[in-house]
């Protein structure tokens, strides 16, 4: 929380018996004194609270796994990871044909992996692998979450398909949707993967706090950070935006945010539905968008040398 909130509830909290004396005595205030000391208290309460809940608000995990991909006829392989504090993290494999990209998907805030096995079908049916886990306090993982939890988790996965899978990061495409968009994000600023998907994302957490309260000093008593638009900035690779105009969750207006701070390569797909089923609702719009996408970063993946040969 930022100081200056605090001090000023402090100060003003501090100031209030002078103020009632003063209100007892009569004089110009005593008529507007009770409304104005009754609007800060339900300001403050209302602030205080939006502070100490803000962990309910940006994580909505579900334990219980109800499903897996084999349930839509997929080959997979169930594995847990550690993380560098030494958490142990449960993923799913999903492998597709003659794959030459390898998707490692963030997904949102809600639930856990089991309830992301429509986006694994889409991708897997794209010929894509598909690697998805769940952040520490999430499904069958260890742990609470946290911003920099999920960042550890989102780095473990990426180094656990180079270390294990034997995947390259030219190799892998990193995918985030919602709030994964944002860990998505901040891992491909160092991992230097072959592509990264932000599928609607938000700029940055202070940004969606300021949407949805604007009468209230978000930035001052916000404890998350979650900048999506500073990560993005700092990303090389080529870039894909998607986000429904229909969204209700998270505005259209971030989705264009992000696609004008990244660099070039960069594409942006509109689809539309709302926030959860919009790649669903979309269908087609949304797998031939991802398709062209891919065959362009295809195009930018350099050939591999031919290895020499000695002749002895």
């Amino acid at each position: 929380m930022d100081w200056r909130y605090l001090v000023l509830t402090l100060l003003v909290f501090a100031l209030i018996p002078g103020l009632v004396k003063r209100f007892r005595k009569g004089g110009w205030m005593s008529a507007l004194l009770p409304v104005v000391v009754i609007v800060f208290i339900a300001y403050s309460i209302l602030g205080w609270t939006l502070y100490f809940l803000q962990p309910r608000f940006v994580y909505s995990p579900t334990r219980e796994v109800s499903y897996d991909p084999g349930d839509l006829g997929l080959a997979f392989e169930k594995i847990a990871f550690k993380t560098e504090d030494g958490l142990k993290i449960s993923s799913w494999f999903v492998p597709a044909d003659n794959a030459q990209f390898t998707v490692l998907i963030c997904h949102g805030n809600g639930g856990n992996i089991s309830h992301r096995l429509d986006t694994i079908n889409t991708l897997n049916e794209l010929g894509l692998n598909c690697f998805i886990f769940d952040y520490r306090g999430y499904g069958s993982s260890q742990g609470k979450p946290t911003e920099e939890g999920t960042y550890l988790d989102a780095q473990a996965a990426f180094d656990w398909l180079g270390s294990v899978k034997g995947i390259p990061p030219e190799d892998t495409i990193l995918f985030g949707r919602s709030l994964g968009g944002s860990v998505a994000a901040h891992l491909a600023q160092t991992a230097k993967p072959a592509g990264l998907v932000l599928e609607s994302s938000f700029t940055s957490y202070v940004d969606l706090g300021r949407k949805f309260y604007p009468y209230l000093p978000v930035s001052w008593f916000a404890s998350f950070n979650y900048n999506t638009l500073e990560y993005i900035g700092k990303v090389s690779c080529p870039i894909l935006v998607i986000h429904s105009r229909n969204d209700e969750l998270i505005p259209f207006e971030f989705g264009l945010r992000l696609y004008n701070a990244a660099n070039e390569p960069k594409e942006f797909i509109e689809i539309f539905g709302s926030h959860n089923d919009g790649f669903l609702f979309s269908g087609e719009v949304y797998r031939q968008g991802w398709s062209q996408w891919l065959d362009f970063v295809k195009s930018c993946k350099p050939a591999a040398h031919a290895a020499l040969k000695r002749i002895s």
